[in-house]
This record gives structure tokens, C-alpha cells and sequence, in this order.
């Protein structure tokens, strides 16, 4: 397994990482969520910045970026997202966009991971990797389908398209309709995690039917989970605390 060591925390080493996300629509609101989540568990803190009100306008959310780390301190780390409503985000944005912002928060040294939706299309997704990783920052390439979860074999596909593309950590978050959706996507991972992949893996199946995955995922070569803190970002996460609680549980098992 190739390891990722964010500011002292190590995906794909120990105990899957809890990761949060913030979802103000202010520097102010953002800032009062991640104290919150630093009194919890927390491994990672996920800045939504589709929820920003000023989202669109890159000035302002290097701004804000920059009193969010302020506020944070230097020893915890920060994935930016911007979660397009595609993928079931807040807000729209068109590809060149996109690339802007995620362009502009890697090389400003604020964030130590970026968040990038892994179909936005390929030159596009290349070009903001080739940037991230100049700047020193990591990239977790997601896929999110809030509707279905397709077969296996898909879910391995697109994983491996990921890491194709140079992600260093490879994220899928798919909708189960039926338990067995569940099972998909857990013997998906655990196909890819043998036979596919060194990459850390995040998977999830969401809603309340999928919360298993984000308590066993250890158990099917999942790194990291996102619970909630002081507003869930996705259907089916669970408290900090308790979270912590079982992956505690289930690593000592293993």
C-alpha cells in the first residue's frame, strides 16, 4: 500500500481516518464548524466551498481559506471541495471554472488535499492534478451517484480510471436501492484494494441502508470515512463520536 501522510496523518496505515466536512456559507460560519470539530475525534477537515455564498468568486475564497487556516492552526489538515451539483453539490460549475478554483486553492497553500471529481473530463482533470501535485498538494479523485450503484465491475472500472489519472486517493460514494447494492460496493472495494490498486481507497454506500460500509469499511480496504460533526454533508453519516467508537472497534479486530 502507498501510504499518503497529510501533516502527520497517513491514509492507508491503522485505523480508517475520520474525515469532516465544513458547510458555512462564510468565512465566519466555516470557522465556527471546524472549532466544533476539532473538540471531536477528527483526522481531516473537508472545506465545502460549494456552500460558500461567494463560491464563485476566487479572491474571496482564498480569503476565506486563509482565516480558515488561521483558525485551524498549522497541524491540521484541510481537503478543499468544491461538490458540483452533478455530484450532488450545491452548486453548479461549468469545467473551466472548476479547474480555476481548484487551480488557485492548490497553489495557495492553504490546503494540503483537493477534492476532484474524476469525470469533469479528461484534460481537464489532468490539468488540475499536474497543477495540485507542482504545488505539493495531494488529490483525492471522487465519483459520487446519488441515484444508483452500478456492478461491480463498473465500480472497479471507474476506480481504476482514477488511478489512471495520477490520484493519490481514490474516492467512490455511491446509492444503494437494495441491500445487495451494499454488498456491491464493498466486494468492489475489496476487489480493488487486492488485485487493482497500492492506492488508498474511500468508499461508501450512502443512506441509512449503507451505513455499514462507513463502519467496516477497514474490513474491504477503505482508508477514511466522513462523519458528522455540526451538519452532515451526504445521507448516511454518523456522529463523530460514535463513529470513532466502532472503527476502534472493528481495527482491533482485524
Amino acid at each position: 500500500m502507498k501510504t499518503v501522510n497529510v501533516r502527520g496523518v497517513v491514509f492507508g496505515e491503522g485505523r480508517p481516518k475520520i474525515m469532516t466536512s465544513l458547510c458555512g456559507s462564510d468565512a465566519a460560519g466555516m470557522i465556527e464548524q471546524a472549532q466544533f470539530a476539532k473538540t471531536l475525534p477528527v483526522d481531516v477537515l473537508e472545506w465545502r466551498i460549494d456552500f460558500l455564498d461567494e463560491a464563485y468568486d476566487v479572491d474571496s475564497i482564498v480569503d476565506c481559506g486563509r482565516k480558515l487556516r488561521a483558525a485551524v492552526g498549522e497541524d491540521t489538515p484541510i481537503l478543499m471541495t468544491f461538490r458540483t451539483a452533478k455530484e450532488g453539490g450545491e452548486k453548479p460549475a461549468e469545467p473551466e471554472l472548476y479547474a480555476n478554483i481548484n487551480i488557485a486553492l492548490a497553489e495557495s497553500g492553504i490546503v494540503d488535499l483537493i477534492d476532484v471529481e474524476a469525470f469533469t473530463g479528461d484534460d481537464v482533470v489532468e490539468r488540475i492534478i499536474s497543477a495540485a501535485h507542482a504545488a505539493g498538494v495531494f488529490v483525492i479523485a471522487s465519483n459520487h451517484d446519488f441515484e444508483a450503484t452500478p456492478s461491480r465491475e463498473e465500480i472497479v472500472s471507474r476506480l481504476c480510471k482514477m488511478q489512471d489519472q495520477g490520484a493519490d486517493i481514490l474516492k467512490i460514494a455511491l446509492m444503494p436501492q437494495c441491500r445487495a447494492d451494499v454488498l456491491t460496493l464493498m466486494d468492489a472495494t475489496r476487489d480493488m484494494f487486492e488485485n487493482h490498486t497500492e492506492h488508498p481507497l474511500i468508499t461508501m454506500s450512502m443512506g441509512g441502508m449503507g451505513v455499514v460500509s462507513r463502519l467496516a469499511g477497514e474490513s474491504d480496504g477503505s482508508a477514511a470515512t466522513f462523519g458528522a460533526a455540526a451538519q452532515a454533508s451526504a445521507p448516511g453519516q454518523v456522529g463523530i463520536a460514535d463513529l470513532a467508537k466502532v472503527l476502534d472497534t472493528v481495527h482491533a479486530g482485524l
